[in-house]
């Protein structure tokens, strides 16, 4: 519940400067990031290269798709089917290699430094979208754990950093830590608690009109109508068929795609789910096998999904990891087989909320080591997000040290991804 306290006590209103895109497409109402945390290799997913050596590819090959002429990973054939539902970048790149500086980067679009955190863009857009967002649950929510690497409300109030649920979607009941009801009560125990707790409240009723006492009651009855309102059926995956369950996969992450799709439903702003073990540097390959099907099945329930649902249209959907692996494999002791780190080059996937499906931003060169056509930096990519989302990425951050700074480098609208842009009237 410290989200919506700490709102209270900072005497936060909205913030929300929300100002239109300049495209015509109707803002998105939500985002789901679905990050690959540790770095996803760009050529066992969905920029392969078939014609290099197998020191390069591995011996795997690459699959045609529903669109044609674009091919991906043989490890990926359900989402091979769904390619015309979402638009590759090939050419994602910032050239770092450590894991805490490229996920700033891919978060903020910044360079770390200057001895100030910026907010990564979940902190920034349910900033922004708290002004027409009236859900009890935070605006903010990551499945399962935050991603560690920063603090990612950065300088903004903790009501707008990420509510990590905790928990195990796979359970026969998915806990959310501090959402549900504690252990095995029933709702009347529950009710009978607070009513107890209500008539001992003796300071509450006899020193009516303090403000600390209002604002702490507020608070708690915020905090109630998580606990018993509509909005917490979301987690609630009794409520799914199980065929739907079946379809995302009985796995961690399959689950928590299906969590995201009905937070969706629940209007929460912005869902990230972290997805970890993707530093494959030891036997890569065996654990691109167990990565890349969980992420396949689950990634395209979760695009098949929200269009069946008339749900994409509104929805803007990003899957990125800090950055990619090195296209040359390892094999000497004790990598036996791994890919490293590289930032130079690597691969992300947009869909949705005004992108175009089935088209491929940039290239990279025939071994994925470098673009060579059409690079795109972090903050390219996160202005493209922004306007979408209907935030004008250009305009005022506040801030506790009055700096002039806008939320994004100026120099991200140079590069934003206009191609991928749906509306045919958009002019950069």
């Amino acid at each position: 519940m410290k989200h919506i306290l700490a709102c209270l006590l900072f005497g936060i209103s909205a913030l929300a400067f929300c100002g239109g895109t300049t495209s015509s497409v109707k803002p998105a109402k939500s985002i789901i990031e679905i990050w690959v945390w540790g770095g996803p290799s760009q050529i066992d997913t969905f920029d392969p290269k078939p014609a290099a050596p197998k020191e390069y590819n591995g011996g795997y090959k690459a699959i045609s798709t529903n669109v044609p002429g674009i091919e991906i990973s043989e490890f990926l054939p359900k989402l091979a089917k769904h390619a015309d539902k979402f638009s590759i970048i090939r050419s994602m790149t910032h050239g770092t290699n450590a894991h805490e500086t490229a996920t700033y980067l891919m978060q903020t679009g910044r360079w770390p430094g200057g001895g100030v955190t910026f907010p990564a863009i979940g902190a920034v857009i349910a900033m922004e979208k708290s002004k027409d967002y009236h859900g009890t649950l935070p605006p903010y929510i990551a499945l399962v754990i935050n991603k560690g690497r920063f603090s990612e409300n950065g300088f903004l109030p903790e009501c707008y950093r990420p509510l990590a649920t905790g928990g195990n979607p796979t359970a026969a009941r998915f806990q959310v830590d501090g959402f549900v009801s504690p252990g095995n009560l029933s709702p009347e125990r529950i009710a009978g608690r607070r009513n107890l707790m209500e008539q001992l409240d003796r300071m509450g009723h006899e020193a009516p009109g303090i403000r600390v006492l209002q604002e702490f009651d507020a608070a708690g009855k915020d905090a109630y109508a998580v606990m018993e309102g509509e909005d917490v059926k979301a987690f609630d995956l009794t409520l799914e068929p199980p065929e739907m369950r079946d379809r995302y996969g009985r796995n961690f992450l399959g689950q928590a795609m299906l969590i995201a799709r009905r937070l969706v439903q629940a209007g929460v702003p912005y869902i990230t789910i972290n997805c970890p073990g993707w530093d494959s540097h030891k036997k890569h390959f065996e654990t691109m096998k167990q990565k890349t099907a969980e992420m396949d099945q689950a990634f395209a329930a979760l695009l098949e999904d929200l269009s069946e649902k008339g749900l994409l249209d509104s929805t803007l959907v990003w899957w990125s990891g800090e950055f990619g692996r090195s296209p040359k494999i390892d094999w000497q002791e004790p990598w036996l087989g791994g890919r490293n780190h590289h930032g130079k080059v690597f691969s992300t996937v947009v869909a949705g909320a005004g992108f175009k499906g089935g088209l491929v931003v940039g290239e990279s060169d025939e071994f994925a080591s470098a673009p060579v056509k059409r690079p795109v930096t972090p903050a390219n990519l996160l202005w493209s997000l922004y306007e979408l989302a209907g935030v004008d990425p250009s305009k005022p951050l506040p801030n506790p040290k009055g700096l002039d700074v806008p939320i994004l480098p100026l120099e991200g609208e140079q590069g934003k991804l206009i191609e991928l842009y749906r509306d045919p009237n958009y002019k950069p």
